[in-house]
């Protein structure tokens, strides 16, 4: 139940003060933080004073050349970060709701269901809501959950790894990923597989390409040590003849130009072998992804637009991976 008197009301917290404490984060200096914010130096330092003694903390050092936040300034500008930005998303949410409209969504993706799953969902929700604004992003899971948390972004399809805050993220399973070897149609490897099974196609062993030139994601890439160790499981010697590049253009361009092979995630490779770009190589590959999902923050109310734009997910990934919300599992701090 809501408290009838919380500690800001008692304390008359402005949000003044908030405005304040994140232009000096931002700023560094309170000349600088007061003209930001269009007062005078002596009025943003008695701002400052009353909310330190409101407080019984000092929240920033003062410093020769500037103002250095704390240990309870980070604290506080975190919060009022949060604060701000909240305001921020009802105001645009009020906007938006008298103009007839439902507002913005921001959606962050790892690439499979990137090209699998979002432009469906994103299809499905234009189609009954026109005037709804929606914004997609398409990145590394670590590069979408920061954004997540910088509230740049509503909703991410990504996964979770172990440094991750589980209780501070709702997260509903979709499926895993598998991985795919792929090539230039009429690669060399074709040929070779087909004559070895006297024109049938037979599978691949990994000692029949571990001395090919492969296009690999980079070192520090989960799929990259999965890969490796694939090749140490097999009792070989891992590919040294590689580029690395995570860059989806770079890839389908190159082995169009060469007999290189590249690593791709299963959506992603059959995507592109269905617009006759790349083949799949009959070679199985034992370095499956870690599953992926619809990720919230579970400290932070979802928007309308972003209500919607997760059931459109919902129901396009089911249809596509059978994953319904009955079969996810949701870690929240709830």
């Amino acid at each position: 139940m809501l408290e009838t008197s919380p500690w800001y009301v008692r304390t008359r917290l402005k949000t003044r003060q908030l405005l304040l404490v994140v232009a000096l984060a931002e700023e560094g200096n309170i000349h600088r933080a007061a003209a930001a914010l269009n007062m005078t130096q002596p009025a943003a330092s008695r701002l400052l004073r009353e909310l330190e003694e409101m407080l019984g903390a000092l929240l920033f050092e003062r410093m020769p050349r500037g103002m250095k936040p704390t240990l309870y300034g980070d604290a506080l500008i975190r919060h009022a970060r949060a604060v701000l930005g909240s305001l921020d998303q009802a105001q645009e949410e009020l906007t938006a709701l008298k103009a007839g409209r439902l507002g913005h969504v921001a959606v962050g993706a790892i690439t499979s269901p990137g090209v699998r799953v979002l432009p469906a969902a994103v299809a499905a929700v234009k189609r009954t809501h026109a005037n709804m604004r929606i914004s997609v992003e398409i990145d590394a899971s670590n590069a979408l959950l920061e954004h997540l948390a910088q509230d740049k972004l509503d909703v991410v399809l990504g996964r979770l790894s172990a440094e991750h805050d589980k209780l501070a993220l709702r997260y509903e399973a979709l499926t895993g990923e598998p991985v795919c070897a792929v090539v230039r149609p009429g690669h060399p490897l074709f040929s070779a597989s087909a004559d070895a099974a006297d024109d049938a196609e037979k599978p691949l062993t990994l000692a029949d390409v571990a001395r090919a030139t492969w296009v690999v994601p980079p070192v520090a890439s989960v799929l990259r040590h999965r890969f490796e160790l694939m090749f140490q499981r097999a009792s070989l010697a891992p590919p040294s003849n590689v580029v690395e590049t995570p860059a989806l253009l770079f890839i389908t361009r190159v082995l169009e130009q060469s007999d290189m092979i590249a690593v791709l995630t299963g959506d992603v490779a059959r995507y592109y072998a269905a617009h006759g770009m790349v083949a799949i190589l009959p070679l199985p590959m034992d370095c499956q992804m870690d599953d992926f999902g619809i990720i919230t923050r579970a400290d932070k109310l979802l928007s309308p637009a972003a209500e919607v734009m997760i059931e459109a997910l919902r129901a396009v990934s089911a249809e596509v991976y059978g994953a319904t919300p009955t079969d996810a599992q949701t870690y929240s701090s709830n």
